[in-house]
């Protein structure tokens, strides 16, 4: 068998040594990634908050109800449409009274899980380093390296805790936003939790614009600057943007065919009360 010429041999052994230096970032990236993040679990029910069907059907019924205006009147609003006492008891069979405040948010939850699927990410995690994209593996390490995961990561990528949006420039420069929502504050009247909001879960997030409390910022790579530069005083470049948003992409679960479409809603206009 012939030998290599010399300046081939080195050539090959120059991009074994790349392969090498790439397999072990990437592999120090994952390990990285799985300290901060946890894949979602095969499914979002649990003991005290079982999925079931008929428990998903009446919480995306109410989910999308433009009769229910305010949580005070809620339960005599839904008492007068005819078409709800069924499907509550088809949900809740075992209860006397199924239609109650604690029952709705049930429902709405349970629909609202069946909304939180496995994605790319998530294999990903695993261990399938193959599962993202080389641009979603970049955006993942900026993500890390840039400071986002101070709030969004665990399982959700976000959703634990509540922190104040605009913690280095006031978010409404960056948003435009009009009214200035004044966050926690308008409930607690605490000082401290003035512009304080619920930090947001990551999932699904580029299958739903508008972003933010008040929907201010049309697009993810529009979202994705205004964090960085009122959270953490980061003016990211458009590359850093664009692998960013790839790796947000890669948070995209298989959703359910009709999540964005109104289901045929319990029959009965609101019966007047006597």
């Amino acid at each position: 068998m012939a030998k290599l010429p010399l300046y081939a041999a080195g050539i090959t052994a120059t991009f074994t040594t790349l392969l090498i230096a790439a397999a072990a970032e990437d592999a120090a990236l994952l390990k990285q990634a799985q300290g901060i993040f946890q894949p979602l679990p095969k499914h979002m029910a649990t003991a005290e908050f079982p999925i079931t069907r008929e428990r998903v059907e009446l919480g995306r019924s109410l989910f999308f109800d433009p009769r229910l205006p305010d949580e005070k009147a809620v339960i005599d609003r839904l008492a007068r449409i005819p078409g709800y006492a069924p499907v509550f008891k088809a949900a809740f069979p075992d209860e006397p009274q199924p239609m109650t405040l604690r029952n709705i948010a049930t429902a709405v939850g349970a629909y609202e899980r069946m909304l939180v699927t496995p994605s790319p990410f998530d294999a990903y995690l695993a261990g399938n380093q193959e599962a993202l994209p080389p641009a979603a593996k970049a955006g993942l390490e900026k993500f890390i390296n840039t400071g986002c995961v101070a709030c969004h990561n665990g399982v959700g990528v976000g959703g634990g805790m509540y922190q104040k949006f605009g913690v280095v420039e006031d978010y409404w420069k960056a948003t435009g936003s009009d009214p200035i929502d004044k966050g926690r504050f308008d409930v607690t009247k605490d000082p401290n939790d003035l512009y304080v909001f619920r930090v947001a879960s990551l999932r699904n997030v580029a299958m739903t614009p508008p972003y933010f409390h008040d929907g201010s910022v049309a697009t993810l790579p529009e979202a994705v600057k205004v964090m960085a530069r009122v959270q953490l005083g980061v003016n990211l470049d458009d590359a850093d943007i664009r692998d960013i948003v790839a790796f947000l992409q890669s948070l995209t679960g298989e959703l359910p065919a009709n999540f964005a479409t109104a289901p045929v809603l319990p029959s009965g206009a609101v019966v007047p009360a006597k």
